[in-house]
């Protein structure tokens, strides 16, 4: 071997040497760059959600719950004004006149609670009160979900008269009108209060 031959070696050595470090250098720099990215994306999507945007998330959230209890309580409301053009309500007594009296009045007063965030949001819009219209939109809701709850309890009571006379259809439908408050009140509200005090305890 010529020494030409073995300088040449060593050089070639320390070529493949750099290059490998330079390889992994890029590497270790993508991930770098990786993480920082991730990290930046990480912190905006803690950022907390400015007023307008909250108010905007709020009223879309209403809207779609409007929706769906729009949609039972005008169902309902239609089966309860046919009934009056139905043979069988001439054969109802005092009683059972005055609760489907009682059920029409709670049905229609639902049906105006639910639909009047629409109204509430047509009169006001472009007057920047967006707060206002959330909040008190929110509260309809609450009132029309207990005034369909009301209505649904009264119904089912109507009608379990006719099918099952006595008490038991009063205990049927007081029955489901506790699962109802459970359901749509008490269960939200214990949640509620076990969050406050999980972020309490925190």
């Amino acid at each position: 071997m010529t020494m030409t031959e073995r300088t040449a070696e060593p050089a070639e050595k320390d070529t493949a040497d750099c290059l490998r470090q330079n390889d992994h250098g890029s590497q270790a720099g993508g991930h770098d760059g990786a993480d920082v990215r991730s990290a930046e994306g990480a912190e905006g999507a803690e950022e907390p959600e400015s007023a307008r945007e909250r108010a905007n998330r709020r009223w879309h959230e209403i809207l779609q719950e409007t929706r769906v209890a729009q949609t039972g309580v005008q169902i309902l409301f239609g089966f309860l004004l046919s009934v009056a053009f139905t043979p069988l309500f001439r054969d109802l007594g005092t009683f059972d006149r005055t609760v489907y009296v009682i059920t029409v009045v709670l049905g229609a007063a639902a049906t105006g609670s639910l639909i009047a965030p629409v109204s509430l949001h047509r009169f006001l819009s472009g007057q920047r009160m967006k707060d206002e219209v959330v909040e008190t939109a929110g509260r309809l809701m609450m009132c029309g979900m207990v005034l369909l709850a009301l209505t649904i309890g009264c119904t089912l009571l109507l009608i379990l008269r006719i099918v099952i006379p006595g008490p038991l259809a009063e205990a049927l439908a007081g029955g489901v009108m506790l699962w109802f408050a459970i359901c749509w009140y008490a269960l939200p509200l214990h949640l509620r209060r076990r969050s406050q005090g999980a972020r309490k305890g925190a």
